[in-house]
């Protein structure tokens, strides 16, 4: 028989074929709430809900002049015991046709399943077995924007997608926007990193303009860096597997057909997908790992915990309000808004 480890090896090669070595690894939920360091530094209550893995530093203002996320986190969510990084992204919701909203449930991924919600992580090397140079302390990006709601707008990060599951094994049929159909196995949304870097910013105004795409093609294809950003560094990619499954009776779906789902941010269309980024691993761990073409969700040369462990791994949120009943509006009372800027509802 096939050992556990070796299922997981062969299952991360069909996972995401393609790829020679990576990091996959599981991050349990740390917490949901209003927080946002990166865009809204030192804000109790940013606009919109957040749902926040990694370690357990994580607060409204994470200065990286003063805060060593590594040295000020005392346990972390992430399977990688040296991985003290923050990663988050917005929090899905299903609006009933009352117009209250329901907070969809996170659930594990494939060969994770006993995550408390949370992400897969993954960090990938190269596709064509080229050197990345691994993200330096106090490293930050952010990829997408919550603005956007058209899809000419959104395919300028195209590597911002949606699986709608048939089984959780499904990595084909990757869509821009919100599936318009109810998913058997619930909704996968899938954030690729720009993986090229100015190789002097650690941060820039936007969040994003020291990073980019490959010039022309894509990380997979092995496309090539532009000069103004021409350091290699590894495609950082979440997986998030929101379980809409309690939510597929179409008779509880809008009237006009439309699909259910909205966006803490307030995006019903799905376009305006986007993820945040907080460097924290330990030392040089994640240097190694690159080095050495780790595969899979252990390494020899890193620090492994138990999913169990991570999952004993939260925070109590420092907002005070309810995200978990039936809302009569989102959070922060965010508006959903059209193209336009319009509230659509």
């Amino acid at each position: 028989m096939r050992s556990h480890w070796g299922s997981v090896l062969a299952g991360a090669s069909a996972l995401l074929p393609g790829a020679s070595a990576l990091l996959r690894f599981s991050c349990s939920q740390l917490v949901v709430e209003r927080l946002d360091p990166l865009v809204n530094p030192g804000v109790v209550g940013s606009p919109h809900l957040h749902q926040i893995i990694g370690g357990n530093s994580f607060n409204a203002s994470m200065d990286p002049k003063t805060l060593d996320q590594p040295s000020a986190s005392t346990c972390t969510t992430c399977t990688f015991a040296e991985d003290f990084s923050n990663y988050w992204t917005a929090v899905l919701f299903f609006r009933a046709r009352n117009g209250t909203y329901k907070r969809v449930p996170q659930k594990g991924n494939v060969y994770f399943e006993e995550s408390n919600g949370g992400m897969t992580v993954y960090y990938i090397p190269s596709y064509n077995n080229t050197k990345v140079t691994a993200f330096k302390p106090g490293f930050r990006m952010i990829t997408g924007d919550p603005s956007l709601r058209t899809k000419e707008e959104a395919q300028r990060y195209r590597q911002l997608t949606y699986t709608c599951l048939q089984d959780p094994m499904t990595r084909t049929g990757e869509t821009l926007d919100l599936p318009s159909k109810p998913c058997p196995a619930g909704i996968m949304a899938n954030l690729r990193f720009p993986t090229c870097w100015d190789g002097v910013n650690l941060d820039s105004p936007d969040h994003a303009s020291h990073v980019s795409y490959p010039e022309s093609g894509t990380f997979e294809q092995g496309g090539p860096c532009p000069a103004s950003h021409p350091v290699k560094i590894p495609q950082l990619f979440y997986e998030i597997i929101w379980d809409t499954t309690p939510f597929n009776n179409q008779a509880e779906w809008p009237e006009d057909g439309s699909q259910p789902f909205v966006w803490s941010y307030g995006d019903a269309t799905g376009y305006g997908n986007h993820g945040d980024y907080m460097f924290g691993w330990k030392g040089n761990a994640l240097q190694i790992a690159m080095d050495t073409n780790c595969n899979g969700f252990k390494c020899p040369e890193l620090g492994y915990q138990e999913i169990t462990q991570g999952n004993k791994c939260t925070k109590r949120p420092v907002v005070d309000e309810d995200i978990d009943g039936w809302l009569p509006e989102l959070p922060g009372g965010m508006p959903v808004t059209d193209a336009n800027g319009n509230k659509v509802f």
